[in-house]
């Protein structure tokens, strides 16, 4: 068995969390290579004798793939582990990680890898397509959401958003966020979307700021396709962002259209816990 560990050293100081997990896999005879997930300050010095890989050669032959860090190493992560069809199992170094199997203090679980003592969660994905005109010109994928935002500047969009070609809304504010079951309790939750368990397979659009109490999130079935068509913006401006990753700049006029992919992330289960163990955890209910 080959596990890639992919640590963020911005979180994971001296790459300690790592370094031990590597060990206790070791010991329980898997083969193991770390490779940085990003590209990293040249100014950040690493523990003398570490051996870093390139992840993208390594995990070509990798069984799984171990993030080290919060959600957002994870669905950086999730985009190569998509490619190659590996199980990622998340090991939360920040401040809420809803994605993450393990905390640090139960790194002792990796043990049960080897042995097949876990279960794989498939996890639904977005295909999305911006098109201007008839032409596309950006595509992309996610695995917790896609967002339409006026960006910095404090200014209103205009949107309307279609299910299969049915408006669904219509509305100004400052965007909109499509997001898969399992990006619910991120920011769409944060903009008063619903939190939906990620054994279901639906589309959440929310509305965020709309200007009007009549807009409100709504929940579609995996196999609609959705477009939300972008008004004329004079001098503003709108950004498409997938999983939080690098901004596309949108132009009055142009359609995102968003579909369920065919594609599946498998999270690695190890502890047992269910889905709203964690949530109550997470958001401090017990």
């Amino acid at each position: 068995m080959k596990i890639v560990l992919s640590p963020n050293p911005y979180r994971d100081k001296n790459l300690a969390a790592v370094r031990e997990a590597e060990r206790i896999l070791q010991d329980n005879g898997v083969e193991t290579c770390m490779c940085l997930p990003f590209r990293l300050d040249h100014s950040m010095e690493f523990p003398k004798g570490l051996h870093l890989k390139d992840i993208h050669t390594e995990i070509k032959n990798a069984d799984m793939l171990i993030c080290f860090g919060g959600d957002g190493t994870l669905l950086h992560s999730a985009r190569m582990a998509r490619t190659y069809n590996i199980p990622v199992l998340g090991v939360n170094m920040g401040s809420v990680g809803f994605m993450a199997e393990l905390e640090v203090g139960e790194l002792s679980l990796l043990s049960r890898l080897p042995k097949g003592e876990y279960t794989l969660e498939p996890r639904m994905m977005l295909d999305m397509r911006v098109l201007r005109g008839e032409r596309c010109i950006f595509h992309d994928s996610a695995l917790n959401d896609v967002v339409i935002s006026n960006g910095a500047i404090a200014r209103v969009i205009d949107m309307t958003v279609y299910g299969d070609k049915d408006v669904i809304m219509e509305f100004s504010g400052d965007g909109v966020i499509v997001s898969t079951p399992t990006g619910s309790t991120a920011y769409s939750m944060s903009a008063g979307g619903p939190i939906v368990e990620p054994s279901a397979e639906n589309i959440i659009v929310t509305p965020i700021c709309p200007h009007d109490l009549l807009t409100k999130s709504i929940v579609l079935g995996k196999d609609r396709v959705v477009d939300v068509k972008v008004g004329q913006l004079s001098h503003k401006s709108a950004y498409l962002s997938a999983d939080g990753g690098r901004s596309f700049r949108l132009t009055g006029g142009d359609t995102v259209e968003l579909r369920c992919s065919r594609h599946r992330i498998n999270l690695v289960k190890l502890t047992g816990r269910s889905f709203y163990d964690i949530l109550n955890h997470k958001l401090g209910r017990k």
